[in-house]
């Protein structure tokens, strides 16, 4: 539901802003194939070359389009990730980079096509926002008010989603209110109700987890607080650290672990395995808060 929400809302905008331009390497190419043809000077398919796309983009940029380019995480980002230093961060370019398939997503094709470490990755370079939304009726707006602008825009879609939308404006929005804080980026929303369901704790949702909210995280935080992302576990450790610098807390942070989960399965067998499924997280922050029901 993501990928086709961000196939309509960017062929909208290749309809409706002059200034919009695409650049794909043959994912998804075939879903843009009819805006291709009535655009074909800013839809751009250079093959199975991601470096090159991230290449062609920053030079697009350069020239005052506003690039979009889009493939699976491990291409976009591991895979071009010194085009994304050197192309876009190095000559202050903008883009838009809009994947899908991160962590693991796209289990069924191998570990060649996950990537946990995507957002950990661009968290060593500057200026970056990143975007991961939970439901895709949040994506639209993302995807619009990134053409706005000429930063550098990371939109991470994902298959898992929760059962309804909440826009949050880079902003921590407060969804239940008690105890300790547990903050919930994209996705986790739903599992982190469902594992919380008769805790006394606050729960706070994101899907703009960079830059993270500073100020509504030193207001929510009393103590204890547990990070729940939907890729690699601590990427958002030295994030929280500095939000929290002065102020007396314990943080655990829950995600995708470091071990390579080898056997194929679906994206919720793997959610299983990394303990990012209600029952899962359920055991982790009880054992974290020592508190149940």
């Amino acid at each position: 539901m993501m990928r086709d929400t961000f196939v309509a809302t960017t062929t909208a905008l290749l309809d409706e802003d002059p200034r919009t331009a695409l650049v794909l390497a043959d994912i998804s190419a075939e879903a843009f194939l009819p805006v291709q043809r009535r655009h074909p000077d800013r839809v751009l398919n250079v093959g199975i070359r991601e470096q090159l796309m991230t290449g062609v983009a920053g030079g697009l940029a350069l020239t005052g389009l506003r690039p979009y380019l889009h493939s699976y995480a491990p291409f976009a980002v591991d895979r071009a990730y010194e085009q994304l230093k050197l192309d876009l961060g190095h000559q202050d370019a903008g883009a838009v980079v809009v994947s899908i398939g991160g962590s693991y997503d796209a289990s069924e094709e191998g570990y060649t096509h996950q990537s946990p470490g995507d957002v950990a990755l661009l968290d060593t370079l500057d200026g970056w926002t990143v975007h991961v939304p939970g439901h895709h009726d949040e994506v639209p707006a993302m995807l619009r008010a990134a053409a706005r602008h000429d930063d550098r825009v990371y939109v991470r879609l994902g298959v898992q989603e929760n059962d309804r939308p909440h826009l949050d404006g880079g902003r921590l929005r407060v969804l239940r209110r008690g105890g300790p804080l547990i903050v919930a980026v994209g996705p986790m929303l739903g599992p982190v109700l469902e594992a919380t369901a008769g805790l006394d704790v606050t729960v706070a949702y994101t899907n703009t987890p960079r830059p993270l909210d500073a100020d509504g995280l030193r207001v929510l935080t009393e103590g204890e607080v547990v990070m729940v992302e939907p890729y690699l576990a601590g990427t958002s450790a030295a994030a929280v650290s500095s939000a929290l610098a002065g102020l007396p807390h314990r943080v655990l942070h829950l995600g995708v672990g470091r071990g390579e989960v080898r056997r194929y399965g679906s994206w919720r067998d793997h959610a299983r395995a990394h303990g990012l499924d209600a029952a899962g997280l359920r055991a982790s922050i009880v054992d974290f808060l020592g508190q149940d029901t």
